[in-house]
């Protein structure tokens, strides 16, 4: 049996306000389903910390994603621009909605939805006709376009919300690893027609599962809410006049989220100051990138991560990110590119490049709120020593 240290886990929750007393609370009133005062609570208070007129509690940050795209009218057959270098979700919701994505490249200074390429396929491979968006090799409407907030970074988003505009699109925000994000002042997942949050057990701020729906339009908001609870148009009677989803998120998970962000402020403090000790540590090993930062954002940094060496391939990054696990330290590689997925290989993907080489390269560092000073300089300690640097 091994006498060595704990493993030190990737991203696990921090439980260490109100969450037993609101969770007892719904337990002693017996409010442990969808219906109950927490889930509006969690509503308006988090709708209060971004900045939105409206939010709408989910059971989870894809089925938050669905309602958004429905919510904001994309429908069958639509096309949806969305980040190819991204968690599965977005692009899953878009299927959903009967819709088809259409992969964009990542910008590899930001990491984020390369503002550019977009810009390249909306003026050279669409044309606006009846005041619709139409892609030249499908025919096919494009309708919204879904950038993810990736690692708790931000990239041009005010300058990708204005773009959309000009060409009609409906923009929804993928903000699910980005609570706490702000670009020039502004939280994320307010700059378009919507934007999602999640609080997986991994998340800044957790639920255990759920999402939220964030957004200033009265009519999106009421729209999402009755999709959420099964499109009721009379309870009584049981009239539903539209499909509708068992999407609304229950007393107890809304009881741990107002629990959570009451500490908001010291765990975003919390997760600055560990990507700040990852920056100063790691700076001196030659061939890594650390990450990025635009001047006008303020990032997160939910999963701290580096890319490795240019020249590195995706053998070698599997082969670091093995023995990092092997000695205990709980990294994982970036997102897969989904346009290569069997499900979406189909699907189009526009001057697909950096994408692919940021995954192949990237690897994502143990950064849990709850981290410790001892454990993270564990995990600095392996990263030079696998890649040769102490």
């Amino acid at each position: 049996m091994s006498t060595g240290p704990d493993p030190v886990p990737l991203s696990v929750p921090e439980l260490r306000g109100n969450e037993w007393k609101y969770v007892k609370e719904c337990l002693d009133s017996g409010w442990v389903s969808s219906a109950g005062s927490f889930v509006d609570r969690f509503e308006r208070e988090l709708a209060g910390r971004v900045g939105t007129r409206h939010a709408v509690a989910t059971v989870n940050g894809t089925a938050a994603l669905h309602v958004a795209l429905r919510a904001v009218g994309v429908r069958p057959d639509d096309e949806v621009l969305v980040a190819d270098l991204t968690f599965i979700a977005p692009v899953n919701a878009i299927r959903y909605c009967g819709a088809h994505p259409v992969f964009m490249d990542a910008d590899p200074a930001t990491w984020q939805m390369d503002l550019d390429k977009v810009r390249r396929f909306l003026e050279g491979e669409c044309v606006m006709r009846e005041g619709a968006c139409l892609n030249r090799r499908t025919g096919r409407p494009v309708r919204a376009v879904l950038p993810v907030h990736l690692l708790g970074l931000v990239g041009p988003i005010g300058e990708l919300a204005a773009l959309a505009r000009r060409h009609g699109l409906r923009l929804v925000e993928d903000a699910s690893e980005a609570l706490g994000v702000r670009y020039r002042g502004r939280h994320v997942g307010t700059f378009g027609d919507a934007g999602v949050f999640s609080f997986n057990g991994n998340k800044i701020v957790t639920t255990g599962g759920g999402g939220m729906l964030v957004t200033d339009d009265a009519a999106t908001a009421r729209y999402a809410r009755y999709l959420t609870t099964q499109a009721k148009d009379d309870a009584v009677e049981g009239i539903h006049h539209e499909v509708g989803y068992n999407y609304r998120l229950t007393n107890i998970q809304a009881a741990l989220g107002v629990a959570q962000l009451e500490q908001l402020d010291a765990f975003v403090a919390r997760k600055r100051a560990i990507a700040a000790t990852y920056a100063d540590e790691l700076r001196v090993v030659t061939d890594i990138t650390l990450m990025p930062a635009l001047p006008a954002a303020e990032p997160t940094y939910w999963l701290y991560t580096i890319l490795l060496g240019e020249a590195t391939t995706l053998a070698g990054r599997q082969a670091v990110v093995r023995a990092l696990n092997d000695l205990g330290i709980g990294v994982r590689p970036l997102f897969h590119t989904i346009h290569d997925l069997p499900p979406y290989r189909g699907c189009q993907a526009f001057e697909i490049e950096h994408a692919v080489r940021l995954y192949e390269r990237g690897v994502c560092l143990p950064s849990s709120v709850g981290l410790s000073a001892e454990d993270q300089k564990r995990c600095v300690a392996a990263v030079k020593d696998v890649l040769g640097a102490r």
